[in-house]
């Protein structure tokens, strides 16, 4: 059993451990939870490639002592460019591609994310952005160790990437995928970070570095100009909640799914269940997921388009009767549109109170591949989930996509505040209630929640069923029990990438705070 890390002074969890290493020496240094995600942000965007990077969205949730969560949504919007008739032209009338200048079609909003951020920080104290972007700098410059991960990630997927312009010259090493272990250097992207720490943040959006990313982008076929990246600005925005019994969580606002997130919790808070791990706990859980998702896939848009406000489905009537509608020792049948994507989740927190929930995306894995040799970004393909036909979710400029992108907080009521999230696209939502349970409601250890087993209903990371997919840790009991009740089971390895990558930062009333990070993946919890 592992348990979870304990300290007073802070505390860092990331899926990489040198970008947890990063985060904690901003707050061994005096800084901020906020300015420690800056700084992991960066490192894990050198060092995590296939997951994230500085060409993708992010999205925070912050908890100030004395003051109410607040939201910075760092989604991009669509280029200007960007419509049916436009793709049309360029001879698709059905579908946006998924790799290349094509998909590449919303601005990358993770950097004005961390601006807007740190514009939260008193500018008195903060520390330099030069000290915030230092590691990820020195990653950059001098090398990574490739993650076994990240090898087995660029080796499933290289057919559909090793064409698109700049992806096999970045992160191919002499043209084949690099090996676990392997050194590789990005060093235009060192250069890169290094201009971001001089000429500040800014300088992304506006600028020679935006007038190289527009006239690259518009040579690769891409709608996305210079003028799209001036345009953007990052958003504070009220989160998203709910109050259950086990305390007010919090979440991010559409076009997210942090909708659908506090929605099976609220649903599954008002089953009663009184013991977890057992069928009660897991199919309860799945069933609550399947109701969330029906009006999510139904409903879930740029909120400008939404026919109602998503935290209108968060009301005791609508959660009531979303619950009312569950079997439980049934199974509901379940075909349905699952989504993908590739995330890291990131938590922190300092001494002074502060508590981050933050998450970092490129979409799929390596977003569209479109990599620019001359800064060494790489682009989202977030825009490839839009349509071309006419409905809620077409193409349109100026608008944001669905995201499954959503970090989670919650208050509970003994006044502990707890960050916590996950990677794994239509699997957050469902990581997310199985970590918050086992420990906020079943009083499982941090750690033992997150290294417990994992379920996914449906498909994410490209899998091609739309199954309950179990980690083979399950008890082999409560295996049969589901499928007798009509679960499609599907038995996937003990820790697999496809429950996620989770974890989770829980800050104590008296100070103590404890981490926790997912031994499905490359990371470290640090608590000091």
């Amino acid at each position: 059993m592992l348990y979870s890390a304990l300290g007073y002074n802070g505390a860092m969890s990331a899926p990489h451990r040198a970008a947890a290493l990063a985060g904690q020496e901003i707050l061994a240094a005096g800084g901020t939870a906020i300015e420690a995600m800056v700084a992991a942000a960066a490192t894990v965007a050198v060092t995590y490639p296939h997951m994230n990077g500085i060409g993708g969205d992010g999205f925070w949730l912050i908890h100030r002592p004395g003051e109410k969560p607040i939201g910075i949504f760092a989604g991009g919007h669509a280029a200007a460019l960007a419509t049916p008739e436009w793709y049309a032209a360029q001879g698709h009338s059905d579908t946006i591609p998924a790799r290349g200048g094509l998909a590449a079609l919303t601005v990358p909003g993770t950097i004005g994310g961390w601006e807007a951020a740190l514009d939260l920080v008193d500018p008195a104290k903060r520390l330099p952005l030069e000290r915030l972007l230092a590691n990820a700098i020195g990653y950059a410059r001098d090398g990574i160790a490739v993650t076994d991960n990240q090898s087995r990630t660029t080796a499933e997927k290289l057919a559909g990437l090793e064409a698109v312009p700049g992806f096999a010259e970045t992160f191919l090493i002499d043209g084949k995928v690099p090996q676990a272990g392997a050194r590789m250097k990005q060093e235009a992207l060192g250069r890169t970070l290094e201009r971001l720490a001089t000429e500040g943040l800014r300088s992304y959006y506006e600028g020679d570095l935006a007038r190289i990313h527009g006239d690259f982008l518009e040579a690769q076929g891409s709608p996305l100009r210079a003028s799209d990246f001036a345009a953007y600005r990052a958003q504070q925005v009220t989160p998203l909640e709910v109050t259950t019994s086990q305390g007010t969580l919090y979440n991010m606002t559409p076009p997210t799914q942090g909708i659908a997130s506090l929605m099976i919790l609220g649903i599954f808070d008002r089953l009663g269940v009184s013991e977890g791990e057992g069928f009660d706990h897991i199919h309860g859980l799945i069933e609550s997921t399947k109701q969330a998702f029906i009006l999510r896939n139904a409903e879930l848009g740029d909120p400008a388009t939404m026919r109602e406000p998503a935290q209108d489905w968060l009301t005791e009537d609508r959660l009531d009767a979303m619950a009312a509608k569950i079997d439980r020792e049934t199974a509901l049948e379940w075909p349905y549109d699952p989504k993908q994507g590739d995330t890291i989740w990131m938590g922190a927190a300092d001494r002074d109170g502060t508590v981050v929930s933050f998450i970092q995306s490129v979409f799929w894995e390596f977003g569209s591949g479109l990599t620019c040799p001359e800064t060494g970004v790489f682009f989202q393909n977030r825009g490839a989930g839009f349509s071309l036909q006419p409905g809620p979710n077409q193409l349109a400029p100026g608008k944001r996509p669905f995201h499954t992108l959503n970090p989670a907080l919650a208050h509970l009521p003994d006044g502990r505040v707890f960050a916590y999230g996950t990677m794994g696209g239509e699997g957050q939502p469902q990581t997310q209630s199985a970590v918050f349970t086992r420990y906020a409601q079943f009083g499982m250890d941090l750690q033992a929640a997150v290294t417990a087993p994992r379920w996914l209903l449906g498909k994410t990371w490209g899998d091609a069923t739309t199954t309950l997919k179990l980690e083979s840790r399950f008890d082999p009991e409560l295996i049969e029990a589901l499928r007798a009740a009509g679960h499609q089971v599907e038995m996937i390895p003990d820790y697999s990438d496809l429950a996620g990558h989770a974890g989770g930062v829980v800050l104590h009333p008296d100070g103590l705070i404890e981490s926790a990070t997912d031994p499905r993946a490359d990371g470290a919890a640090l608590s000091f």
